[in-house]
């Protein structure tokens, strides 16, 4: 992973100190931090470098990110305290779980924790090619779904989508893609009817433009027996009422669709509960300095955090939701739903990788089903049963 210190040319800024808010603000703040984030020229890269600028303008605090362009590469450094957290996708919910790539010998269910996460006017949904003249999740059927090779965390998304409209992968046709580019240009060049995407990826609007063109289909938030089944298989999906972007939605038409927050700031749970409240506070009282400093950054509004997600939020984070006065009991009652899961899957991961096999595959095997008994017999949905 590429560890230089990527906060230069524009962002020069940084080093442009200003008294900070208060002297007490920053007091649990460290002098100096290292994150982790997607790919320099992302959203989720470019919100975390906004944010930094801010914590080093009105702090005194100088942040570090550094790029990867895998899961296991963001997080290792948090989890070996190389970086204090780390700017995340679904990546999140999945290291949790122990599954895809968290279900190897080095790695297994972590102890994730939330700090604040992006919900910007896009949606995360199914792109479908207009002219195969499907208005409805249920006209689906028949289609050609486009898959990724190695992407299985894109490949359960849409399938889980595809459960709206009370569909199974058995209902569509699987069409294989080497990378998630070869993909879109096979959906341009009639190879594949439906992609998973966001409403505002290059993709999307080049797809738009292109013969074909493209629609987002409307999954009603009302439609409780859809969502069920959506949930059943990815629980971290949200109805979420899009209002950017190609496909229909725009802020006089409101489409309501999938998606989920991006980027997603989390750490371990056993990190210093003083620093993460302080980081959290920070995130907070500077978002009026930093939400137009990059795309998408304006989503980080603390009114814009779900309570009520699929992963547990930091107690430090907690603490400073509280004096803001947004925390409730009801989030604190899911909260520890969420910590109980999780110590649940871990505690299984302790029982199996003591007699597990050797081999990788036979490894992952045995594990997935270890983690499934150990769920169900604490009652709880195991989501990922294979």
């Amino acid at each position: 992973m590429n560890r230089r210190t990527v906060i230069t040319g524009a962002a020069l800024a940084l080093l442009i100190s200003s008294p900070a808010l208060s002297p007490a603000f920053g007091q649990a703040l460290p002098k100096e931090m290292s994150w982790t984030a997607y790919d320099t020229g992302s959203s989720g890269f470019n919100i975390a470098v906004a944010i930094g600028q801010q914590f080093k303008q009105k702090l005194g605090t100088d942040v570090r990110v550094l790029p990867s362009g895998n899961d296991t590469g963001r997080l290792a450094p948090v989890k070996a305290n190389r970086a204090i957290i780390s700017q995340m996708g679904i990546g999140t919910y999945f290291a949790q779980e122990g599954v895809f790539e968290f279900g190897t010998k080095s790695w297994g269910p972590q102890a994730s924790r939330l700090l604040m996460a992006a919900t910007a006017c896009n949606g995360l949904s199914l792109a479908v090619a207009k002219d195969t003249g499907a208005k409805e999740i249920k006209d689906l059927k028949g289609k050609r779904l486009g898959v990724v090779v190695g992407s299985p965390a894109l490949t359960q998304g849409a399938i889980a989508l595809l459960a709206f409209g009370n569909l199974t992968e058995k209902d569509v046709t699987l069409v294989q893609f080497s990378s998630n580019n070869a993909m879109w240009k096979g959906f341009i060049n009639n190879e594949a009817d439906i992609a998973l995407s966001s409403t505002i990826s290059g993709q999307s609007k080049e797809a738009d433009s292109s013969p074909r063109g493209v629609i987002f289909p409307a999954m009603p938030a009302d439609d409780k027996a859809g969502w069920a089944r959506v949930h059943k298989k990815a629980p971290y999906f949200v109805a979420h009422k899009a209002t950017c972007g190609v496909g229909g939605p725009s802020p006089q038409t409101p489409v309501t669709m999938a998606s989920y927050a991006y980027p997603i700031f989390m750490t371990y749970a056993d990190r210093p509960a003083d620093t993460i409240y302080a980081i959290t506070k920070a995130m907070i009282d500077t978002f009026d300095d930093y939400k137009t400093g990059a795309p998408g950054a304006d989503g980080m509004a603390l009114s814009l955090q779900n309570l009520a997600w699929v992963v547990p939020y930091h107690d430090g984070t907690i603490r400073a939701f509280k004096e803001k006065g947004v925390w409730t009991d009801a989030a604190q009652k899911h909260n520890d739903s969420l910590v109980k899961r999780q110590q649940v899957m871990m505690d299984a991961w302790k029982a199996y990788s003591a007699n597990a096999p050797s081999d990788d595959k036979a490894f992952l095997e045995g594990w997935m089903k270890a983690r499934a008994a150990a769920l169900q017999k604490a009652g709880m949905d195991v989501i990922f049963d294979q």
